[in-house]
């Protein structure tokens, strides 16, 4: 298996205070890798460094034989991204486009020049579009506005704007951070299955969804590797000593943290029963 991603003697810091420092970590192509750890721990840090996004203070990255720890010329670094999707927890979806509208954004690294200004996309990036959002059990919602659309809806679409865009690679930063747990496993199961034989590095935090997401994971701790095991041999008790001790069971963590999330919604639409967190 030949190496997506390598890092040597990686370190990050901000403000004099080191918040990433990896001596080691390669993963192959076709992984799928979970990164867990606590608000703080290097998790989002170590995406940004992966896409090219935060340039490491020291060592060696290498992401699809690109070395992104020097300066890349920009066409050396738009090829990267087009390679390179992401899902992030924004999603940074345009409210006013329909949801097929947004899935055809993903397309921009091979349309350009006015068609992209005016947004006029060959017929065969539509259909490859058409087909992402059937893919995610999204093509009947096609042509509506993605502010009108729920939750785990919007989610879908950037998803499918993310096949749209064809990469090797897929960084998705908690992509269920706004879910609640039912929604959550739809959303995994969408994800794990659209992205089959592809690169897909995740943070997580509802470690519930590990078996959904991962074969892999790593759990960082104060920007370093605590552990690096098969998805299997993970268990409650290693995971909650890396969020802080074994007082609390992992899963009530979990729930406890969605429940907080539905008491506190203050979405305009949470009145009308259509909080995008629930």
């Amino acid at each position: 298996m030949s190496a997506c991603i390598d890092l040597y003697d990686v370190r990050c810091t901000l403000a004099g205070r080191t918040v990433l420092d990896i001596e080691r970590l390669v993963v192959g192509e076709g992984e799928r890798v979970a990164i867990v750890g606590h608000n703080g721990a290097g998790k989002s840090t170590l995406l940004r460094v992966l896409s090219g996004f935060t340039r490491p203070t020291a060592g060696q990255v290498s992401v699809l034989g690109l070395r992104l720890d020097a300066s890349l010329p920009p066409a050396r670094l738009r090829a990267l991204r087009c390679e390179a999707g992401q899902v992030l927890q924004g999603l940074h979806l345009v409210p006013r486009l329909s949801a097929l509208e947004n899935v055809l954004i993903g397309s921009l690294g091979r349309v350009t020049g006015w068609r992209s200004w005016v947004r006029r996309y060959p017929a065969h990036e539509v259909e490859r579009a058409r087909a992402a959002l059937a893919t995610v059990g999204m093509l009947d919602q096609a042509s509506m506005r993605t502010d009108g659309l729920s939750g785990g809806e919007r989610q879908k679409v950037a998803i499918a704007r993310m096949l749209v865009q064809a990469p090797r690679l897929i960084l998705a930063d908690e992509p269920t951070a706004a879910l609640d747990p039912a929604a959550a496993q739809v959303i995994c199961r969408v994800l794990g299955m659209a992205v089959a034989g592809k690169t897909l590095v995740s943070v997580v935090h509802n470690t519930t969804l590990l078996p959904l997401l991962a074969e892999r994971v790593i759990g960082l701790r104060k920007g370093r590797i605590a552990f690096d095991l098969p998805q299997s041999q993970v268990d409650t008790r290693q995971l909650a000593a890396l969020y802080g001790g074994p007082s609390v069971p992992v899963r009530d963590r979990v729930d406890e943290h969605f429940k907080r999330r539905q008491h506190t919604c203050l979405h305009p639409d949470a009145s009308a029963g259509r909080s995008p967190c629930h």
